[in-house]
């Protein structure tokens, strides 16, 4: 058995105390960037963790280090034994936080308040209804928003994910930034990037530079704060001064954050994702069917764990459909 302060720990030295659960494969929304066009062959629902299993799983996890749970999907709340899930997670006496859609949001509030789950990341690629059914194939744009200020009213913490597509919604920049004026909301501007059938190509990516040019340009580079960033930081943070909200950019494309990377990434079923951009996994789930210890399998996964982006360290790795699209699509993979 490998000593409990060393499973989670690479060879690079890094110490993963975050664990990503994705809790279902299914979604309400289509968005494009996450979900094929032609949809995606669904795990059969015996091959997917039950509540006790995410509960067990989790629970060796956190022995052995993990403080932080996030629960993603999918949409997480699709889930019908959500409560049951959260309320077993709430034992473990750590920090949980979920990512969602929004649209379920008010159905489960009472939930989230009842086990502290206070920090939400909400996905909002736009605030265009028209380009809100555009971009997931939906519409429930009004619903999403009604959930926003819901969670804002009832003092959660916000994260509004924003992946920004040139020609889409890279016209919106400033709009996410003018809400950030009057709400306490961090908006979090993504870099899109490539997964199994979402037609990823860089001419269609918003870098990290452009969005902070374009920020400059309109509310001049003097009221542009450079924030304190995270411990572990996905995200580059910044605020326009006086404005009551922030913002954060996440460019795992054209200036990634390996270095400080503390995070595991649990499928549905059961497999451990190194690297969001990891084509390998580790199945966890029939190991611990089996009766197995699963200590060492997620020492191994956490040993075998690359440097950068799963091993694409250039830029031409990454432009490599060879190697950017032998992965899961996002939705199967957990956001």
């Amino acid at each position: 058995m490998i000593p409990n302060n060393t499973i989670l720990t690479d060879d690079f030295g890094r110490k993963h105390n975050y664990l990503r659960i994705s809790l279902i494969e299914k979604c309400n929304l289509r968005c494009t960037y996450c979900m094929p066009a032609e949809g995606i062959a669904l795990s059969p629902k015996k091959d997917l963790m039950t509540a006790d299993e995410v509960f067990a799983i989790a629970q060796t996890f956190v022995n052995n280090g993990v403080n932080k749970i996030r629960l993603t999907g999918g949409e997480p709340l699709l889930r019908k034994d959500f409560p049951e899930i959260i309320e077993k997670l709430a034992q473990l006496e750590t920090e949980i936080s979920i990512t969602t859609n929004g649209i379920l949001i008010d159905k489960h509030i009472d939930v989230l308040k009842q086990f502290n789950v206070k920090k939400i990341n909400l996905s909002l690629d736009t605030l265009v209804a028209s380009k809100f059914n555009t971009i997931t194939l939906r519409n429930q744009f009004e619903k999403v928003i009604d959930n926003l200020h819901l969670l804002l009213n009832n003092d959660f913490k916000v994260k509004v994910n924003v992946v920004l597509i040139k020609g889409f919604n890279d016209n919106e920049i400033i709009d996410f930034i003018n809400l950030t004026e009057f709400l306490p909301v961090s908006i979090r501007f993504i870099e899109f990037m490539p997964f199994a059938g979402n037609q990823w190509d860089r001419s269609k990516m918003v870098s990290q530079t452009e969005i902070l040019n374009e920020i400059s340009a309109h509310f001049s580079e003097s009221n542009l704060e450079k924030l304190q960033d995270e411990k572990n930081f996905t995200a580059r943070e910044f605020k326009i001064k006086k404005h009551l909200g922030s913002f954060g950019i996440i460019s795992s494309i054209t200036n990634p954050f390996c270095d400080g990377c503390n995070r595991i990434r649990l499928t549905a079923n059961g497999k451990i994702k190194n690297c969001l951009f990891s084509n390998s996994e580790t199945d966890l789930l029939t190991a611990y069917r089996n009766g197995e210890a699963i200590e060492n399998i997620i020492a191994l996964a956490i040993k075998n764990k690359k440097k950068v982006r799963a091993g694409m360290a250039t830029p031409e790795d990454v432009d490599n459909p060879v190697l950017n699209q032998d992965n899961r699509s996002m939705i199967a993979i957990g956001g």
